[in-house]
């Protein structure tokens, strides 16, 4: 089954124009995360990767991650794209949100830029932030895009979209 992308306006765009394999774009805007009262990761030099049917997700350098906040590396699975990720427990104000956040420590070629960068699942999370605009989810809990209005779909993640 293919789904049928929704219409999008001015000053929006729709996942179903995004690239398959993904593209990598530097991010200029204010990306925040908010973990038990308390800002973990904040940076205006991000990353984010567009992939066809998924919203946006980010990368954080490590250097704008509050120190202390992340657990030791756990080995994770391989995307297919980016090569084998890892994942880190977030750690704020006596709270532990397990495997909440991965980075890829030596990327595939294509993604070297990000290598070591920092993604938060944003359900995981207090609040992410794109600007000041808070951001929803992937559906699923399995990819870790983050929505914003600005980004129309249907989603992969949600029941019934395995096979998109």
């Amino acid at each position: 089954m293919h789904p049928t992308p929704l219409p999008f306006g001015p000053g929006q765009e729709s996942v179903w124009n995004y690239p398959r394999p993904p593209r990598l774009e530097r991010v200029a805007r204010r990306l925040r995360v908010v973990f038990a009262g308390a800002t973990v990761a904040e940076t205006v030099a991000g990353y984010r990767v567009l992939e066809t049917s998924h919203p946006p997700t980010y990368y954080l350098p490590p250097g704008d991650v509050a120190d202390g906040v992340l657990g030791p590396p756990i080995m994770a699975g391989i995307c297919e794209w980016k090569g084998r990720a890892v994942l880190h427990d977030v750690l704020a104000g006596g709270h532990r949100a397990p495997g909440a956040a991965w980075a890829y420590p030596e990327p595939t070629p294509d993604f070297t830029a990000i290598a070591g960068y920092i993604a938060f699942y944003a359900g995981a999370m207090e609040a992410c932030f794109v600007d000041d605009v808070t951001v929803e989810p992937q559906p699923g809990g399995f990819y870790g895009g983050w929505i914003t209005p600005e980004v129309v779909g249907p989603f992969k993640g949600g029941p019934g979209s395995m096979g998109w």
